[in-house]
This record gives structure tokens, sequence and C-alpha cells, in this order.
């Protein structure tokens, strides 16, 4: 077990043992709700900065992991899910899909499973930092390994332009 995930939301911390995966959670004393709030207490440019955003398709919850410069698309995560209707999920539909609260949601780690897309630009990083289940903490890890351990498809649903 790594002695840095102490720091990390305790539902979190457990799945980092599961997976097996030993990560430098870094804590700061002021949250890092907002990818740009993140990114400058990292140190990083933003788009290197992981969101963990819940939709909701025809009511099921979706998770999209999307860089922290970009914005979803909306009409073209409803293209790639075939949904009718997709919608940004509110904070009681993200805590009781995820376990965590918007700010803190990190990209695995969920109390339940759910289809997961990942945007292709978070490829463009060596390194990516996400969440660790609280407003306050987050953890670095190449793009490809949190994709991966997230069960993410790669898509694109940036929103055009960006």
């Amino acid at each position: 077990m790594s002695t840095h995930d102490t720091d990390a939301h305790p539902r979190f911390a457990a799945a980092l043992r599961e997976l097996g995966l030993d990560v430098p959670v870094r804590r700061f004393p002021d949250a890092t709700r907002t990818a740009a709030e993140a990114a400058a207490a990292i140190g990083c440019d933003v788009s290197e900065i992981v969101k963990s955003l819940i939709f909701a398709a025809d009511g099921v919850p979706v998770l999209v992991l999307m860089d922290g410069s970009s914005r979803v698309d909306v009409e073209r995560v409803r293209e790639e899910l075939g949904a009718r209707s997709v919608k940004r999920a509110d904070a009681d539909l993200v805590r009781e899909t995820t376990g965590y609260a918007i700010g803190g949601v990190p990209p695995f780690g969920h109390v339940t499973r759910t289809t997961v897309l990942a945007d292709r630009a978070l490829l463009d990083h060596a390194v990516v930092w996400a969440a660790a289940g609280t407003p306050h903490t987050v953890f670095p890890l190449d793009p490809k390994t949190l994709i991966a351990h997230a069960g993410g498809t790669l898509v694109d649903v940036r929103e055009r332009g960006k």
C-alpha cells in the first residue's frame, strides 16, 4: 500500500489498492474543484487535468473523461451512445452513481459501473492529473493507464473548435 493514498477519499484509496496502483495523491489546502484551480495548484497546464463528468443518457448515468481545457459536446455524446437525449447529471445523481461529490469525482473507483467515454485529446499528454475523490486531492497517471482502469472507450466528444 502506498503511504501517499491516505489523503485520497477512502473509497478511492481502496480502488487504488485493488488495482495495484501506487500513485502519489497530492492534497491542497484550497479546493481544486475546477480544472483551472487544480492546474494552478499543481503547476500544470489546464489541458493536463482530467474532468470526470457524469451525464444522463436517456436517464442512464454515463461518465465522460475530458481534458480540463475543453467542453463536452453533449450532441456528440448522444450520437456516440445512440441515445435520444443526453444532459448533465445533477449533484444527487453524481453522488448516487459515483459515491463522490461534484468537484472530487475520480475517473474510477465508483460505487456503480457505468459506460465510460474518454476523449481522445487526453492522450496528447504524457501525464494527466485527476481528482482523488475529494475537492482537495489529485493524482497523476499516464492517460492510457487511467483510461484503461476507468474502462473507457476512446471517442471524440469535445466541442469542435476547441
